[in-house]
């Protein structure tokens, strides 16, 4: 939206709608898990729905299988320019104007609603946030559902917005951080799409009929799943995810099955990438892939590196580089598990002269857990905290989208959020020993250390 737009939709009438919307949207109390409901639509789209009544707001994910992970590695980028620009117009068909981003802007303030396209790794969605009155919520859902099945990809908006993208890119260079980030995805990954990144190359080979093409290849109502959480009934809910896709183009022979990716190769030897940068902090990284969502022991490696990294100050990491040596003041680890295995990385900031010890710790650390495991007090204290804080995973309408959409996404089982508790209670050091020492080899990993001279 530009600054005009901003300035014309402050002064609509509307704009009540919208205050009102963020503030029940902050203010909900936490509660227990809602059952989730589950069907199929004649078009094959699959639908979740969680009937939430208490305030009136409705929030919608449209997910489909087209994030970055499809994206050729000479258009790397090419998701996130497809969510960029399909936002920002559509076209006119039939008796309905064209609408540019200004307009488009106007009419999303004047419903108090709000609509926005994202991409990640694994897939591409749409979100829709809007009150459940009928008679905003019957418009809100009209104009996504245009967006959704007319975007415009009008040629002057994606020279501005790939302008805009490759400036960031190239201020992004001259953070320690973002090297890190980059030279790390692309070790941990390998040849997989995972670690590809966008650059000037890259997204100057993007032109708007690539992204026309992907969109229409990636953007099917039979590969939708829509996850609805609110003030509606399952027949509205149903009716709104036909709506939603009822422009985008009836398939003729059915839905055919998108290509298959591979998965992530595993790493054969370590790797130790050092890269010389002038800066206060060194930035580190040390990893390897780790598992996909669908590994069984999911729930074990949550639970083990809440003990090793994941667990803020209380954390083995913590305790041996920041407190007991004060090496860093922030150390974490984490899984980032997808529809491939995304990486495990620990992470760290220290000073330029330090990070050589630094590593060496945290490397020490890491070996002996996988070795060892958690003790019998720590693992007791990781599930008391994931278990006591478990409510605050679902204590809005905008946290329990999030937690629908992404039970959807993975197939997970409907009372997921009803038995995780349970299934973290149950998790033994046993478990976490067995888990952590299949998945990580800590003589194999990659390390990433950005800083220091050359």
């Amino acid at each position: 939206m530009t600054m005009t737009t901003i300035r014309l939709a402050a002064r609509r009438a509307a704009l009540p709608f919208a205050a009102a919307l963020a503030l029940l949207a902050g203010a909900l109390p936490a509660r227990a898990a809602l059952p989730i409901q589950h069907w199929s639509q004649p078009s094959g789209a699959q639908v979740y729905y969680v009937d939430s009544p208490s305030i009136p707001i409705v929030d919608v994910q449209v997910d489909f299988d087209g994030g970055s992970r499809r994206d050729p590695a000479q258009q790397a980028g090419l998701a996130d320019a497809i969510a960029s620009v399909a936002p920002r117009g559509v076209e006119a068909r039939g008796s309905d104007p064209a609408l540019d981003e200004n307009a488009l802007g106007e009419a999303w303030a004047d419903l108090g609603a709000s609509f926005d396209a994202s991409a990640g790794s694994d897939r591409f969605g749409f979100s829709l946030r809007s009150l459940s009155d009928p008679a905003l919520l019957g418009r809100a859902v009209a104009l996504a559902a245009r967006q959704i099945g007319e975007p415009a990809f009008a040629e002057d908006v994606w020279q501005r917005e790939r302008a805009r993208a490759i400036a960031a890119l190239k201020e992004a260079q001259t953070r320690p951080g973002a090297v890190a980030g980059r030279a790390y995805g692309r070790a941990v990954y390998g040849g997989h799409p995972y670690g590809f990144t966008a650059d000037a190359d890259t997204l100057g080979r993007i032109g708007v009929d690539d992204l026309r093409a992907a969109y229409a290849a990636r953007i099917q109502s039979c590969r939708a799943k829509v996850s609805i959480v609110g003030a509606v009934t399952r027949a509205q809910a149903d009716g709104i995810a036909a709506a939603l896709l009822s422009r985008l183009p009836a398939a003729s022979t059915g839905c055919s099955a998108l290509p298959p990716v591979a998965d992530v190769p595993a790493l054969a030897a370590p790797q130790d990438i050092r890269i010389p940068f002038n800066a206060a902090q060194a930035h580190v990284h040390i990893g390897q892939p780790g598992v996909p969502r669908s590994d069984p022991a999911y729930f074990a490696l949550t639970v083990g590196n809440y003990v090793l990294g994941g667990g803020g100050f209380v954390s083995r990491l913590t305790e041996e580089v920041r407190e007991k040596r004060g090496l860093s003041y922030s150390v974490y680890s984490a899984f980032a598990p997808g529809l491939h295995a995304g990486a495990f990385t620990a992470s760290l900031q220290t000073r330029p002269d330090q990070a050589a010890q630094a590593v060496e710790v945290a490397r020490g650390v890491i070996a002996r857990f996988v070795a060892d495991g958690p003790t019998e007090k720590e693992l007791r204290a990781a599930k008391a905290n994931l278990v006591g804080g478990f409510a605050l995973r679902i204590d809005s309408n905008a946290k329990l989208i999030a937690n629908v959409a992404n039970i959807a996404w993975y197939d997970l089982p409907l009372d997921y959020l009803d038995t995780w508790t349970q299934q973290v209670e149950k998790v033994t050091a046993a478990d976490v020993r067995a888990a952590f020492s299949r998945v990580l080899q800590p003589q194999r990993m990659v390390t990433v250390v950005v800083g220091g001279r050359p």
